[in-house]
């Protein structure tokens, strides 16, 4: 019993002292934000003496906060609906077709799972401009839906495998063809791979830097990061107002991450565990 108490503060302690370094990052770009130029680099670990909320205004204006959110809303929104209905429908095709070819194909969705970036980020681009996609937020959402669909067809694969094959026959039988049988009976049963799915994909395009970077030339199109990163001048750097553009573009990400956490682990266990 002792031993079982004993293991149960030690693993409270680490997970206290993982939290606290987690959170400290936070802490000090929160604290340091409202700050000025002179108090930040005079302690950084100090509280500020006076909230200076101006910084957040001024990151505001800066940044063109409002129209760069809705920049990097309409990405996030179409590359993710895009990556949900072309993951699961092929997911759930490959999932259950029984035969070399599909079993070819999925593993051709997994393997470039394993090529990095940057490696096709030259051909990338030339491709992106080739096609005059490049400079548009919609032609970006486009190329962020298919650099997302290896994951998700991946999760999704796992998933519908826990699906009974005998819900699809008894809607086959009452007059459904398959892509009623789909969005009638097997999509709504993939809820939790699919919140998870969202999640991970929004995170990913809203924090996203270098793409956006490389396809976006116009500042009307700029996202909220790119927009952000406006503030680094050449020999200028003001970091209590770089700050508060870092806090401002996060909290979106920390409430949802915040509401739909629980649904991360669930979905990612079941969709790569069952199958």
């Amino acid at each position: 019993m002792r031993l079982k108490k004993a293991n149960s503060l030690l693993i409270t302690l680490i997970l206290c002292v993982g939290a606290v370094v987690s959170f400290f990052p936070i802490y000090m770009a929160v604290i340091n934000s409202f700050k000025t130029q002179g108090e930040m680099f005079a302690s950084f670990t100090a509280l500020p003496t006076k909230l200076h909320f101006e910084n957040y205004s001024q990151a505001f204006h800066q940044t063109h906060l409002l129209n760069s959110a809705l920049n990097s809303m309409i990405i996030s929104f179409i590359g993710i609906g895009g990556i949900v209905i072309c993951s699961a429908l092929a997911g759930y095709k490959l999932s259950r077709t029984q035969g070399k070819l599909s079993g070819a194909i999925f593993f051709l969705f997994v393997a470039s799972m394993l090529v990095p970036f940057h490696s096709i980020m030259i051909p990338l681009t030339r491709m992106a401009k080739d096609l005059s996609v490049q400079g548009s937020t919609y032609g970006l959402a486009l190329i962020y839906i298919g650099l997302g669909v290896n994951m998700a067809i991946f999760l999704y694969h796992g998933f519908v495998k826990s699906i009974p094959r005998e819900l699809e026959e008894s809607a086959q039988m009452d007059g459904c063809n398959e892509f009623q049988t789909f969005f009638r009976i097997i999509f709504p049963l993939l809820l939790p791979i699919t919140v998870t799915i969202a999640i991970l994909d929004f995170l990913w395009i809203w924090n996203d830097f270098l793409l956006p970077l490389l396809m976006l030339t116009d500042v009307n199109h700029y996202t909220l990061i790119l927009s952000t990163n406006m503030l680094f001048g050449e020999y200028n750097k003001d970091w209590s107002l770089i700050l508060a553009a870092l806090v401002l573009t996060s909290i979106p990400v920390i409430l949802i991450y915040a509401f739909f956490q629980k649904f991360i682990m669930e979905g990612i266990a079941e969709g790569a565990v069952k199958g």
